[in-house]
């Protein structure tokens, strides 16, 4: 099937698509990824792109396009807004998925720039998603998240009672996921935090410490429950 060979062009000659699917959805699917395919080169041209195939949603929005870096395959959806400005931008590895409405947002103010965003190859991230990345997010392969996931790579300072804590200025860690991780709906990342390969973390969890290698951690705050095996 001619859709099949464009997916597989896409994901790699491993896809399968499944047998159940009407014909009439994968005509629409398609003629929406067409449309999706001309965005994503003609309405941002200065995105540095190792390849020709990058699909981009409705509405989508990207600020400071020439910091931002995209292999092949990436797929943004509808009403995304990515904001690369910062020191290292926003790049995105072959093969993702960013969900419809979420933000990728690099500076926390335009005062004070920020580190930037990097993800790997084969991710999907659900929608609804935000991404503070003024103290750097950094996100390995194969990580897979659902909707309405939060990273906070910045906090404010607060200790001075005679200053408004707006203007007592912010601290800056930065946030590390690794390989092979699987983040359910709704988890929080604050500032700092370390998350090993082959993860697993619960819906709604709250990540506030590290999380070791191989490990599954639930709840608010988060606590480790077991070690995968």
């Amino acid at each position: 099937m001619l859709i099949e060979k464009f997916i597989k062009k896409i994901k790699g000659n491993n896809f399968e698509l499944d047998s159940n699917i009407p014909t009439s959805y994968l005509i629409n699917k398609s003629i929406g990824m067409g449309f999706n395919l001309v965005r994503g080169n003609i309405k941002f041209p200065f995105i540095k792109k190792n390849s020709r195939l990058i699909f981009v949603g409705k509405k989508t929005k990207i600020k400071a396009s020439s910091k931002v870096k995209v292999d092949r395959g990436v797929n943004i959806g509808d009403y995304v807004v990515i904001d690369a400005l910062s020191f290292n931008g926003v790049s995105i590895g072959s093969n993702v998925r960013i969900g419809d409405y979420s933000r990728i947002l690099c500076s926390g103010t335009i005062r004070n720039l920020g580190k930037g965003f990097t993800i790997g190859d084969n991710c999907g991230i659900g929608e609804n998603c935000f991404f503070g990345a003024a103290g750097g997010i950094e996100i390995g392969n194969d990580v897979i998240m659902g909707q309405n996931v939060r990273f906070h790579s910045e906090n404010h300072n607060y200790l001075d009672t005679t200053i408004p804590i707006r203007l007592q200025g912010v601290t800056n860690k930065g946030i590390q996921i690794g390989n092979d991780c699987w983040i359910g709906a709704g988890a929080v990342f604050l500032d700092g935090v370390k998350v090993g390969n082959g993860c697993v973390i619960g819906a709604n969890t709250l990540v506030n410490k590290d999380i070791p290698d191989n490990h599954v951690a639930v709840g608010i705050p988060m606590r480790i429950v077991k070690k995968r095996v």
